[in-house]
């Protein structure tokens, strides 16, 4: 049985791991650097002499002097975001900006800048390029110092809003508008809605402590196939699972060796991972508004900003379960789905209780509510309703002012209007 999907998984979560970038950017500078003594012969006898040591000398001085600052000064920088948006925002927010690929590159550009002008320089005092090689060192150092000049001016505008809150949000919205993409497009794993299990089924449990970040529900139908088995998942990625928590519940006779393989499916790391996990971008965004909504923060801007980005989100996932086919390549895997109403719980339930009493807060998320309601399907609209209904009784428990009441209660009448018109 092939696991390649989870090895795809795997490398793409350690390809966006800074250090990475930054050490394919030295091994690219020393490579650069050394290359010149080799295409040396490339050149002719007569231009080499039109090219002296010390020209190239002084750029590769210059570029070996600046770029280390640099760096660390970028680096500097980026912790500092870092630190304001787990202080502003959220600390779950912070991988996310840690992906962040125009960062990664402007400290990988200025980390390998150094070391290509460290490795030129060493090479040009010990007389390694000669006169043909001085000249191709000559050109490369031109091209990485127009390349250091054009990562600088990007470096700059992504330093202008790095780590501040509105561009947080939406690096958040992003990677759930992905997750939910996905999911809505295969809203069981490519498997077929979850059934109970008949009784005698055998059950595999989980032997570590973390949550579900990636199953590889090619391998699991791949194996049911071969064995003649009929899995049904219990978990689902950003599922907590611990020793003796169900994974699958398997219906037909294995081995150890069969059991061994169809744990491997399933990848548990000690947090939640948004890429499979369309809940978690959800409630990111969601403790982005709870932080403003905080007395310490106060910002309550922020939290209407923010039931708007949920609007969109939940909008996208209206519209391709409206519109994807169902994707069911796996049919001997049996999933549970995600229904409307935990996402609207996971994205509205902790605004409504943190800004009960703040009148612009209640009346944006009936608002927002009213509009989810006209976009998707009977349970949409359901979910909607609920949530309209609960932040209502909220808002009235919390204001102490009439008006205030009076003002969401118009908000939430023109929801129920719309309902009574479905």
């Amino acid at each position: 049985m092939s696991l390649s999907a989870n090895w795809f998984y795997r490398l793409r979560s350690a390809a966006r791991r800074p250090w990475l970038r930054v050490a394919l950017f030295s091994v690219g500078g020393v490579v650069a650097a050394l290359a010149s003594a080799r295409l040396a012969p490339l050149i002719p006898p007569d231009l080499a002499g039109s090219i002296g040591s010390d020209a190239v000398d002084q750029i590769l001085t210059v570029l070996a002097s600046g770029m280390l600052p640099v760096a660390t000064f970028s680096l500097s920088t980026m912790v500092q975001a870092y630190g304001a948006a787990t202080s502003n925002v959220t600390p779950r927010a912070v991988t996310l900006l840690m992906r962040d690929t125009r960062a990664q590159t402007a400290v990988s550009s200025f980390v390998g800048a150094f070391v290509y002008s460290v490795v030129g320089l060493i090479a040009l005092k010990t007389d390694v390029y000669g006169a043909q090689g001085r000249v191709i060192l000559f050109g490369l150092t031109l091209a990485v110092l127009a390349l250091v000049v054009a990562t600088l001016v990007r470096w700059i505008d992504t330093l202008s809003h790095l780590g501040r809150v509105g561009e947080t949000v939406d690096v958040i919205e992003a990677a759930a508008s992905e997750a939910v993409r996905r999911r809505a497009e295969a809203p069981y794993l490519g498997g077929l809605p979850w059934t109970p299990p008949p009784e005698g089924a055998s059950v595999l449990r989980a032997v570590q402590t973390g949550y579900v970040a990636h199953i590889d529900a090619g391998a699991l139908d791949a194996l049911a196939e071969e064995r003649g088995l009929t899995l049904h998942l219990s978990v689902l990625p950003g599922s907590f699972v611990h020793p003796g928590r169900p994974l699958v519940a398997i219906d037909g006779s294995t081995d150890e060796k069969a059991r061994a393989a169809l744990a491997k499916a399933f990848v548990v790391e000690d947090r939640r991972s948004f890429d499979e996990d369309p809940r978690f971008g959800i409630i990111v965004l969601s403790e982005v508004a709870s932080r403003a909504l905080s007395p310490a923060v106060n910002d309550p801007g922020t939290a209407i900003d923010v039931i708007g980005t949920l609007v969109r989100v939940l909008a996208l996932w209206a519209e391709c379960r409206a519109e994807a086919p169902e994707a069911r390549k796996y049919p001997r895997l049996r999933v549970h789905g995600i229904t409307a109403r935990e996402l609207f719980d996971d994205g509205f339930t902790p605004i409504a209780r943190d800004g009960a009493a703040i009148v612009e807060v209640g009346i944006r998320l009936q608002k927002a509510l009213a509009a989810l309601h006209a976009l998707g399907g009977p349970a949409f609209r359901e979910a909607a309703r609920e949530q309209a209904a609960l932040a209502l009784d909220r808002a009235r428990a919390a204001m102490s002012v009439r008006q205030d009441v009076a003002a969401v209660e118009a908000a939430h009448r023109a929801l129920a209007h719309r309902d009574g018109e479905g």
